[in-house]
């Protein structure tokens, strides 16, 4: 099974778990650059669950688009935590869904520091009263490492959806 076939099974069970669940999906994508949005809406449907998605590339349209705090991004950086949270929670407070995925990350091949090295991503789990965060660190170029960030968001969504 090739790892797009992989990714359309975990969508068709995020699909049915959100459909049942009547919740409606929203992503907030940096480093991914609207990868996560792309999986799902290629399944036939997904607007029945699927609100938006915002690929906020630049700090400023995390600010613009999502109303994180510039002060939160000098502060900490575009990939922390603390982005990932405010992120995840911009998202569901610029749209219609109740549950949202935000990722930040660096992708590489450049972009990275000791501190922040290529491959270390930050998400964002919005869910009906509760928002968690989590970080992970992926090897491989810049296109392995955003397929496991894909990858890894749907997986979570799954097992975090109650």
């Amino acid at each position: 099974m090739t790892r797009l076939q992989d990714n359309a099974a975990l969508v068709e069970q995020l699909a049915a778990k959100l459909l049942q669940r009547q919740r409606m999906l929203s992503t907030a994508e940096s480093c991914s650059g609207g990868l996560i949005a792309a999986a799902c809406t290629d399944l036939s449907g997904s607007s029945n669950w699927f609100e938006r998605g915002f690929v906020t590339y630049s700090n400023a349209a995390k600010s613009e688009q999502l109303g994180v705090p510039s002060a939160l991004i000098e502060t900490h950086g575009a990939v922390s935590e603390e982005v990932a949270r405010a992120m995840a929670t911009g998202a569901i407070k610029q749209s219609h869904a109740q549950v949202a995925v935000a990722v930040t990350g660096v992708a590489g091949p450049t972009g990275g520091t000791a501190e922040k090295p290529v491959g270390l991503v930050w998400f964002g789990f919005a869910l009906p009263g509760r928002v968690l965060t989590e970080k992970m660190h992926f090897a491989g170029d810049r296109a392995a490492v955003r397929a496991a960030t894909v990858r890894h968001a749907l997986l979570r969504l799954l097992e975090l959806l109650p």
